[in-house]
């Protein structure tokens, strides 16, 4: 199969390196001096340093649709911030198209819409497009290095979930098909918000009892929060929900913890956000997740509290206690 990844970040180059071994790869970089200094070094030492590139990936740059023509898949491996811009471009591709992405898109001034998440986005820019998303519990380092993982690929599609499955299923990389495309965004999105909250917990030394709460209660919040999109409450129970939340609260690669433990030490937001030299999505979407939880009519008072410490409203101590006082209340809710 002949594939074309777009975005030499962490994850995309770790999934063009993990799939070069069986397929015919090529991995677009924006950036012309970062294409040419992984040329050189055939390692991407800006975001995925000590990994090599494997001799039969191929490096790409300069216009994204000249890197996609002839391809048989397209990987869009951007932030949330720069999706909408490459599924325009690629509105008419002829090959099918799946975004790594995992986030809420902020709120666009004058389109009287919420924060949209990636399919809604594609719905609105690309509709013929086939398309999907690549998801799961995965960091990048563990992915370059053939850690054993395991992904779900999510499309209304069967075509694309089986050419998802083909391109990336492999010895140390299981794939999952799922239709529920929206309870796979919603995942992806909402537990970098939770592991946030998870990072902080931690960082505050509140014990093992607070992060096992806070997890299972973000657990319901997001799925509240699925569900009331139109998402199946049995997606939340596998690995785009369970499964992500777990990795990316209490991982100590996951970056958007790293913000938590960060801000529990004293650390401005600026501060946290500039010390990651990567993007933590959970930062960016979380605003947007609670404006359109509160237009639903979806409680997610963790979610609320990060909001809370992300803008300044509160210290680290004072959101812990916020969500301490709240009226007591059965599980189910």
């Amino acid at each position: 199969m002949k594939i074309c990844v777009l975005g030499a970040g962490a994850w995309g180059t770790a999934l063009a390196v993990s799939a070069a071994s069986r397929h015919a790869v090529t991995l677009w970089a924006r950036d012309a001096a970062q294409h040419a200094a992984m040329s050189a070094a055939r390692q991407n030492a800006r975001y995925l340093a000590g990994v090599s590139l494997p001799p039969s990936l191929r490096l790409a740059t300069g216009e994204a649709l000249a890197a996609v023509r002839g391809s048989e898949l397209a990987i869009v491996a951007t932030p949330m911030a720069a999706l909408r811009e490459q599924l325009a471009l690629l509105h008419d591709a002829a090959c099918p198209v799946a975004w790594l992405c995992k986030g809420v898109e902020p709120a666009r001034a004058g389109s009287g819409a919420f924060g949209l998440l990636a399919n809604e986005i594609q719905a609105s820019v690309a509709p013929r497009l086939m398309a999907g998303v690549l998801s799961g519990p995965s960091f990048a380092q563990e992915v370059a290095q053939g850690r054993p993982t395991a992904l779900v690929a999510a499309s209304r599609h069967a075509p694309l979930r089986d050419a998802l499955v083909e391109a990336f299923h492999g010895p140390t990389l299981r794939v999952y098909a799922n239709d529920d495309i929206v309870g796979v965004e919603v995942g992806g999105a909402v537990k970098n918000v939770l592991a946030i909250a998870t990072g902080l917990a931690d960082g505050l030394a509140l014990g093992l009892n607070a992060r096992a709460a806070l997890i299972t209660r973000g657990l319901a919040e997001m799925t509240r929060f699925g569900v009331a999109l139109g998402a199946r409450p049995d997606t939340f129970m596998g690995l785009s929900g369970l499964g992500d939340l777990v990795l990316t609260a209490t991982g100590d690669l996951s970056r958007n913890r790293q913000v938590g433990l960060l801000l529990a030490q004293g650390r401005t937001l600026a501060q946290a956000v500039d010390s990651l030299g990567h993007v933590a999505e959970g930062v960016y979407c979380a605003r947007t997740v609670v404006q359109r939880a509160r237009h639903l009519g979806v409680e997610m008072p963790i979610a609320e509290g990060v909001v809370a410490l992300l803008d300044g409203r509160m210290q680290p101590a004072e959101a812990v206690a916020e969500l301490m006082r709240r009226e007591p209340g059965t599980e189910s809710s």
